[in-house]
């Protein structure tokens, strides 16, 4: 494997549909988009596949633990592959951002977001990619764990996946290479 994509959510039923997942959704549309199985791995603690692009073998992963221990499967499945922080995407939901942008980037703070936290303390590294995938935010700090956890309107989820088919687009050019031109594409729109 050349990279790992990583998608971040809850697993199960009750927080399919919920904002927290949009990192679920992104990897989902893009294994449906390319007839890919998400698989059970026991010894990773995640859904997996694989998916080529450019030439190049992306590990596909969605951890099964609760967001705030996503770091083991993260870490598992990078050491199994040899993949070093800078080559793992992870795709977030992201308060900061209104719901329809994307944004993408290499490294920061958690920014409160618990999936990130635990993923950089299990790679002991903040040095990965971050597709960022706006959710809004509900005004209140106070309101945030439900808002996070609550069902999106019809039309926030549209503009939310709005935000992931932008990011689903820029990807050929991200595993290629072209950073720059799929940094422009997404941060322009």
């Amino acid at each position: 494997m050349d990279w790992l994509l990583v998608g971040l959510g809850n697993p199960g039923a009750e927080y399919f549909r919920t904002r927290h997942n949009a990192g679920f959704w992104f990897v989902r549309a893009l294994a449906a988009g390319n007839g890919i199985t998400l698989r059970p791995e026991k010894r990773w603690r995640c859904l997996a596949s694989a998916w080529s692009t450019g030439g190049r073998d992306i590990g596909l992963c969605l951890p099964q633990d609760f967001m705030n221990r996503s770091g083991g499967a993260v870490q598992a499945m990078a050491a199994f592959y040899k993949i070093p922080a800078a080559r793992i995407l992870v795709v977030h939901d992201d308060l900061d951002l209104s719901a329809g942008i994307a944004r993408l980037k290499l490294g920061g703070g958690h920014g409160g977001h618990n999936g990130l936290r635990d993923i950089d303390r299990a790679l002991g590294s903040r040095d990965y990619w971050r597709l960022r995938i706006g959710i809004g935010h509900p005004g209140h700090k106070d309101a945030v764990v439900g808002y996070v956890l609550g069902v999106p309107s019809a039309a926030e989820k549209a503009a939310i996946d709005s935000a992931i088919a932008q990011g689903l687009a820029v990807l050929p050019d991200f595993f290629a290479g072209r950073i720059d031109q799929a940094q422009l594409i997404l941060h322009s729109n």
